[in-house]
């Protein structure tokens, strides 16, 4: 699955950003049954492995919840040029929210087999390295790369490859 903010705006461009879909995912994990796979965290958007029973409503609360959290974290940072960007590029049938963070649907791919699993691991794990922002997969901080090849859990603790 791939989560983008709407117009591809840098908002995870600090630790307390990301920490807020970190944190979504451990509770999604901890209480609705979220088995996470592998991840990677960009500047816009994130990639994620994962299951679920509930699949569909699982992520739909965790784009909700981060969406209220990065609000206010926008609001408390005083970054009124990204909220007015939020408030704009908000589609008209939104009227829950003055602003809209996440571009609506997830656009999940199904996994067939474990060629395949092994494929899409490796390319969200190489995202920060083909954006020349790290040499090595696993020195991204926010990619469950460290968990593999580090053996970090310090972040989150990934669920086991359903092979």
């Amino acid at each position: 699955m791939t989560s983008t903010i709407v117009e591809w705006m840098p908002i995870f461009t600090s630790q307390k950003y990301c920490d807020i879909v970190m944190q979504s995912l451990k509770f999604c994990k901890e209480m609705k049954g979220l088995k996470v796979y592998a991840f990677v965290i960009m500047d816009n958007h994130f990639h994620l492995i994962a299951s679920a029973p509930e699949l569909s409503n699982t992520l739909a609360s965790l784009k909700k919840f981060t969406a209220k959290e990065i609000i206010a974290l926008l609001k408390q940072d005083n970054k009124e040029w990204l909220l007015s960007q939020l408030a704009f590029y908000k589609k008209k049938h939104k009227n829950e929210s003055d602003y809209q963070v996440w571009q609506e649907g997830i656009h999940p791919q199904w996994i067939l087999n474990n060629d395949i699993l092994i494929q899409k691991i490796e390319y969200i794990h190489y995202n920060p390295v083909r954006r020349g922002l790290v040499d090595s997969p696993e020195h991204w901080r926010y990619s469950s790369s460290r968990n593999y090849v580090l053996i970090d859990n310090s972040l989150i603790r990934i669920d086991e490859l359903p092979v």
